[in-house]
């Protein structure tokens, strides 16, 4: 139950994302983080991942969030790169 309601949130979120924002924000903010709300529809702007999940909790303290880095293709990168 868990997972998919977490799947529907990032499902939901990616495509407001993609629908409203990605043009302006990757133009105005790129490599910043938002964390959106998809019930409200809302994103919420910080430098870092854990900012913009505390700016989301502000105004929606209940509410599951999915954070996506502006500009890239995952909100963390994880281990090396090969050479």
């Amino acid at each position: 139950m868990a997972t998919e309601l977490t799947q529907d949130i990032a499902r939901r979120a990616k495509a407001i994302y993609e629908s409203k924002w990605r043009k302006q924000l990757e133009d105005d903010h790129r490599d910043k983080y938002i964390a959106i709300e998809p019930d409200a529809g809302e994103f919420f702007l910080g430098d870092s991942f854990g900012e913009a999940v505390q700016n989301a909790r502000r105004v929606y303290p209940d509410r599951i969030t999915f954070v996506i880095r502006v500009g890239h293709e995952a909100a963390i990168h994880m281990g090396a790169m090969s050479m």
